[in-house]
């Protein structure tokens, strides 16, 4: 058995977990805590997180419209600012209420946005106005009152939305633990641990990909939507130097030191970074960005 300590709210907590040598899941061992992007890494962290209060909150929008808008308006590596500035903008003029036109929508975001003194264009405003005013306008139609996998397969069908942004959606808008949201970030964790090969790829693989994730955050008894979060937010802010191989966990020596819980001299858990954007708020201003 290993034992992490740790400092949270000023007082010592203790978290007792199998050894470093058996296996969480068939060919997968728990690792050590104390070795960045292990099995027991990720438990030790959710468990510090879990007794913060972090990643609970995930909404973006304030109804499921907003939430489809915010999630589509994102991603692709679309800067923070960005895209919740373009969010934020329909959602003033009231262009998410109803069926707005996608001529309606290209206007609004075809004009330029002035972010921290820089002036930004949003990209494909005409593709993305067309998309959106789809989705918007099928919306309505959809029977939301069914499983949360049901309707992220539905979301899924309508126009600009796949697996993953419908994954997004319905795990921020239900706080759902049914779907998991299988981006880059998510992919090099897997990857690392041995959860995902190196063949499989979301665009041909999400659900395997989903299935697997699912099954490991129920095996280390953290709420998939939680670890989902934490994952993608410690992944993003991890430099490139400390992934230098996704076939070995041994980087104890790239691992900074306040990301190494000692087992002697327990500290304060990393905070998530503030705001983290899929787990942002409608009425917080991003920093980071949307890279969903």
């Amino acid at each position: 058995m290993q034992v992490m300590y740790s400092v949270v709210g000023g007082k010592v907590h203790k978290l007792p977990m199998p050894q470093a040598e058996s296996h969480v899941l068939p060919g997968i061992q728990w690792g050590a805590f104390e070795e960045l992007l292990t099995p027991a890494f990720w438990h030790g962290q959710a468990w510090q997180h879990e007794k913060l209060g972090s990643y609970r909150d995930l909404r973006l929008g304030r109804t499921l419209a907003e939430e489809v808008a915010a999630c589509m308006l994102g991603g692709f590596g679309m800067k923070a600012e960005l895209g919740l500035a373009a969010f934020a903008r329909l959602r003033d003029q009231e262009l998410l209420v109803g069926t707005p036109t996608a001529e309606a929508l290209e206007i609004a975001l075809s004009k330029p946005f002035v972010i921290h003194g820089r002036t930004l264009g949003y990209r494909f405003p005409k593709q993305k106005a067309r998309y959106l005013s789809a989705c918007l306008a099928q919306l309505a139609a959809l029977e939301f009152h069914v499983s949360d996998t049901v309707l992220r397969d539905r979301l899924a069908q309508l126009p600009g939305i796949g697996l993953k942004t419908a994954s997004w959606i319905v795990r921020n808008f239900r706080n759902s633990s049914e779907v998991a949201i299988i981006d880059v970030h998510i992919l090099r964790a897997g990857r690392h641990m041995g959860l995902f090969s190196q063949e499989q790829e979301p665009q041909r693989h999400y659900r395997e990909l989903e299935t697997a994730f699912l099954t490991f955050a129920a095996a280390i008894k953290v709420p998939a939507a939680m670890l989902d979060g934490l994952m993608w937010d410690y992944m993003r802010r991890l430099p490139a130097s400390v992934l230098v191989s996704t076939s070995t966990r041994k980087l104890k020596g790239n691992v900074p030191s306040r990301q190494r819980p000692s087992r002697e001299h327990p500290q304060a858990v990393l905070a998530p970074a503030r705001p983290h954007v899929r787990g942002y708020r409608a009425d917080r201003r991003p920093a980071e960005k949307l890279s969903r």
